[in-house]
């Protein structure tokens, strides 16, 4: 089988050799943006039809009335089957998609294995229709990102054309799932950080341009959120101080919305048996949803109905609809969902299903917007937009979630034709992420990346040191001593050997020191002190370095140490290796050299 799928690339790279023979690179480029665009919105839609039929078959056969008890079991059940897929069908991880392309980014040279580019669309379709509590944004991007790795590999490019495709094919899903081709490109821009050069934004323009035109052309035309904006609608400059605390406020939740995910994420990597996790998540879920219907899946109807001002639908099918003319519970319960949507969405992720957090921080947007304008038209009696507040608090959650206010703002815009609404929707987006980047500088995307030393930046000189590995550049072709010999014996070993320093180890392979050949050159000649233990000579090393380290944390503590080589070792102090700064300042050369080269 793989000697077929062997042939059958080098069958494909062949005839792309016959028919790109003339062409520049630049046109290259622009093909295969195109060919990577056209895949990615097909991507899109198999997974739009993939998810639509799911949730039909599981919900057709029971009256709206009675579904609610369905909440019970079929969120668990998604997480199940999910699991179960990754588990003994994809044996490799697909959840956390943009994390994922991040990471190979900066740690796989942008490659990302063949089954991605279907795998993601199974596991999220399953996830998400059988009601987990996520966005259906992280397969799809992944799944994109992955077509558009696999045709760089393919057509046998190196790493920043490979690069660009990825970043293409990522931009592309973006566009196609949510019918907005700006949104891929700043997405892109934003988010996976690729640098803006002629060379790159014109692949990326292409790709999602075909990605959005060919899931228009099989989704149809109507926007995402079928909204109208009227005169009430438009944004008033009245407004602003409105607007600026609604800013803040998403920014606060942006700030929860990261915090809960994370320690959600925490406990459950806590939880050792597998059985334990679903039984978690599914009493969570199950519960959470029988009490609030509206964080059943990605909860697009919710918000949709929310931001037409139509709030007492929300209560359709739940334990309070006897409440819903309430005013003040209607604010108890807005409040409610927004925030337990949030522990809704991490639990899913967490305990094995696959989503993404797009579409519950939109979800999470909506209701804080809306809030704001429920209270304000009760405690004040002030007549707010209902679906104004709702736009602008979905782009300003989303924005302090990801730390792309522009993403948000062009997402907004386009899902909805609000375009009219561009000043609020700047205005609640540029507050939410300062309040939000005050708290915690990282995206919900980038946090644990940043920590291990694996995230790419536009800063070139930063993104070259992501590359090194200290495994990669450890060296361990050093003499190890024990600490029983004697100088006699070192003198013997030093005729054979090329370094200048030796590890002293004991028998459990722990470093005790090291020996430098300096130190010895004034009795190695004298064969009367050659019965001197070599433990005599040995000296601790200027600094230890621990297995798995950043190589930008090595670098200083070479100047501070005042040496060129220092000992790596485990946590354990066992003895590994040595690193040395020539080494790596070798490798980041080539390294800067890698990230910068356009051919």
């Amino acid at each position: 089988m793989i000697e077929l799928e062997n042939r059958l690339k080098e069958r494909i790279y062949q005839g792309f050799l016959v028919l790109t023979r003339r062409l520049s690179n630049a046109q290259v480029m622009a093909i295969l943006a195109i060919i990577v665009g056209l895949f990615a919105g097909m991507g899109a839609y198999i997974f739009n039809t993939l998810l639509h039929t799911i949730t039909h078959l599981l919900t057709s056969w029971t009256p709206d009335d009675q579904a609610q008890w369905l909440f019970l079991v079929y969120p668990a059940i998604g997480i199940i089957l999910a699991t179960l897929f990754v588990k003994y069908i994809v044996k490799d991880g697909i959840s956390e998609g943009v994390t994922r392309v991040l990471y190979a980014m900066s740690r796989k040279n942008s490659r990302i294995a063949g089954h991605n580019c279907w795998t993601s669309i199974v596991g999220g379709a399953t996830t998400i229709g059988f009601g987990g509590s996520v966005g259906p944004e992280a397969p799809i991007v992944l799944t994109g990102a992955a077509i558009g790795s696999n045709v760089g590999k393919i057509a046998r490019l190196n790493y920043k054309n490979i690069t660009l495709l990825l970043c293409c094919g990522a931009g592309a899903a973006v566009a196609a799932i949510f019918k907005a081709p700006i949104t891929g490109v700043v997405f892109v821009l934003e988010i996976l950080m690729l640098e803006i050069t002629t060379k790159s934004i014109i692949p990326l323009l292409l790709a999602s341009m075909t990605a959005t035109i060919t899931s228009l052309a099989l989704q149809g035309f109507s926007p995402i959120i079928a909204v109208s904006l009227d005169e009430y609608d438009m944004f008033q400059v009245i407004q602003i101080p409105l607007f600026v605390l609604l800013g803040g406020f998403c920014g606060l939740m942006a700030y929860y919305f990261t915090s809960v995910n994370s320690k959600v994420g925490g406990f459950y990597k806590s939880v050792n048996k597998q059985w334990r996790k679903w039984l978690y998540a599914g009493v969570t879920l199950g519960v959470l949803m029988f009490i609030f219907p509206p964080l059943y899946g990605e909860g697009h109807d919710s918000f949709v109905t929310l931001m037409s001002g139509h709030t007492e639908e929300l209560f359709n099918n739940t334990l309070f609809i006897s409440l819903r003319e309430a005013d003040w519970f209607l604010i108890i319960y807005l409040v409610a969902i927004m925030l337990f949507k949030v522990i809704a969405m991490a639990t899913t992720n967490a305990a094995g299903g696959v989503g993404g957090t797009f579409a519950p921080s939109l979800f999470v947007g909506a209701f804080a917007g809306a809030t704001l304008a429920v209270v304000c038209r009760v405690a004040f009696g002030w007549e707010v937009s209902i679906t104004s507040f709702t736009l602008a608090g979905m782009a300003g959650v989303m924005s302090g979630v990801m730390k792309a206010p522009l993403t948000a703002i062009f997402l907004i815009a386009e899902l909805s034709n609000g375009y009219g609404l561009f000043i609020p929707l700047m205005i609640v987006s540029c507050i939410s992420f300062a309040v939000n980047y005050s708290l915690d500088r990282d995206s919900i995307y980038t946090k644990q990346l940043r920590m291990r030393g694996e995230l790419l930046t536009h800063d070139k000189d930063s993104s070259a040191f992501v590359f090194l590995r200290l495994d990669e550049l450890m060296e361990t072709d050093f003499v190890r001593l024990r600490e029983s010999i004697t100088l006699g014996d070192v003198v013997n070993i030093i005729s054979n050997s090329r370094r200048n320093i030796f590890p002293v180890i004991n028998t459990d392979g722990q470093l005790l020191g090291i020996v430098q050949l300096d130190d010895l050159r004034h009795d190695m000649f004298n064969r009367d002190k050659w019965n001197r233990s070599i433990m005599d000579y040995m000296i601790q090393p200027a600094d230890k370095i621990l297995e798995h380290e950043m190589i930008q944390s090595i670098m200083p503590r070479f100047e501070q140490a005042n040496t060129w080589m220092l000992p790596v070792v485990s946590k354990s102090n066992r003895y590994l290796g040595f690193i040395s700064k020539s080494r790596i300042l070798n490798a980041y050369r080539q390294a800067l050299v890698n990230v910068s080269q356009a051919d």
